[in-house]
């Protein structure tokens, strides 16, 4: 007899058979891992912009730009961080940093350097995206156009590259001829909380933008990681520049986006030489960092925001609940969904070189998300969404474009 349960078990399977076997291999790290990736040196140099947006990150700041001036590119590389307002000595610090510190040895050309101060922030613009803007427009207006930069890399303000992630940036851009190359960059994973909630993390952004997905021209799937991105200048003029995009809470995915609608190629990786210094000590601070733009995701829909926490409830509570039905053979489906589930999260558990056992924390870690969700959208609809840094940067009303 066909009961409720059998009938919920048995799409939780079909479910986790998708994902599985269907979803783009996204689990399979390996296949995109850039660590992994023998790369040849750029046979071309072309000339790099690097663009820091940085608003009070006077505790990173410093590490950030001599990762950067430290970087090996024999290429022409310039650096400009945008002070976005801060009200700490960011700026202070950068060029302290920059003028009292020392570049890669050997014969590789010292990167010149520059801080920018943005200006106010203008209505219907992110901080981010207008602080980025500021220093595209400058350096598209003001240099001679045989001197432009053939590529700008946008990268945060809290992270360190190896010397060398530059050059591979450019050499996979260049053999592949892709306008939108991006690297997930190693957050960390220390603490309770980030040991918890920081690996579902990188594992649910690739459940929904699948690496190979975004690589495919035919899908229409796109998605980029904003902290390590070089795009080329030509695919940034082509749409418009970031004013085509100056609303975006999820600036990353939404550059990507609009790169390959105008039929540009894209490619994200994973990478462990690249760091986040941003630490998150409480659990609050990561369902914050979840919070900012996850009903942003959702496109501020009611409707898209019950059926994800209903898909949440289905893929990753429900085979938990069946564990404990009075009917063996419910039990016995059970071990289908969970298989799969625990599978599929244990690569990502082995790159952030956890022990095996934390995959049986998925389930409470997608409920943990469910509830970040939520809280994103009670914070739109009471109007303090997007909270970041002091600004509230969600829209009041409904965009007309939807955010990807």
């Amino acid at each position: 007899m066909t009961t409720p349960a059998t009938i919920l078990a048995t799409t939780t399977i079909a479910i986790w058979l998708y994902l599985f076997f269907f979803r783009g291999q996204f689990w399979r790290l390996s296949s995109f891992d850039d660590d992994q990736t023998k790369i040849p040196g750029p046979e071309n140099l072309p000339r790099v912009q690097a663009i820091v947006p940085a608003r009070n990150e006077a505790e990173t700041i410093s590490a950030t730009v001599a990762a950067l001036l430290n970087q090996n590119y024999p290429g022409e590389f310039s650096i400009t961080v945008v002070d976005d307002h801060s009200t700490d000595h960011t700026a202070e610090i950068a060029t302290r940093t920059a003028t009292g510190g020392t570049a890669n040895p050997g014969c590789v050309p010292v990167p010149s350097f520059t801080i920018h101060c943005a200006s106010t922030l203008p209505a219907g613009w992110t901080g981010k995206l207008w602080a980025l803007n500021e220093a595209v427009t400058k350096t598209l207006e003001n240099k001679n156009p045989e001197s432009l930069p053939d590529y700008f890399w946008f990268t945060d303000a809290d992270i360190t590259h190896r010397p060398d992630t530059l050059q591979r940036l450019i050499a996979r851009a260049e053999k592949n001829n892709l306008d939108l190359t991006s690297l997930m960059v190693l957050l960390k994973s220390t603490t309770l909380p980030e040991k918890f909630l920081i690996p579902p993390f990188l594992y649910f952004f690739l459940q929904l933008y699948p690496p190979s997905w975004m690589a495919d021209a035919k899908s229409r799937s796109a998605g980029a990681a904003g902290g390590c991105l070089l795009i080329r200048t030509s695919a940034l003029k082509k749409i418009g520049g970031l004013a085509s995009i100056r609303d975006a809470m999820i600036d990353d995915c939404a550059l990507a986006a609009a790169v390959k609608n105008s039929g540009g190629q894209l490619w994200m990786g994973v990478t462990r030489h690249s760091l986040s210094l941003r630490n998150y000590k409480s659990f609050a601070e990561i369902r914050d960092l979840i919070a900012r733009t996850a009903f942003t995701q959702l496109r501020y829909s009611a409707t898209l925001l019950t059926l994800t926490l209903a898909a949440l409830l289905v893929i990753y509570i429900a085979p938990v609940a069946f564990l404990f039905a009075p009917s063996w053979q419910i039990r016995a489906l059970s071990a289908i969904p969970l298989a799969l589930m625990l599978t599929s999260f244990l690569p990502t558990i082995r790159y952030y070189r956890q022990t095996p056992a934390w995959t049986l924390a998925l389930p409470a870690a997608a409920l943990f998300y469910a509830y970040a969700t939520l809280l994103s959208a009670l914070r739109y609809w009471t109007g303090h969404g997007g909270q970041w840094k002091g600004r509230v940067q969600a829209p009041t009303t409904l965009p007309t474009r939807p955010p990807s």
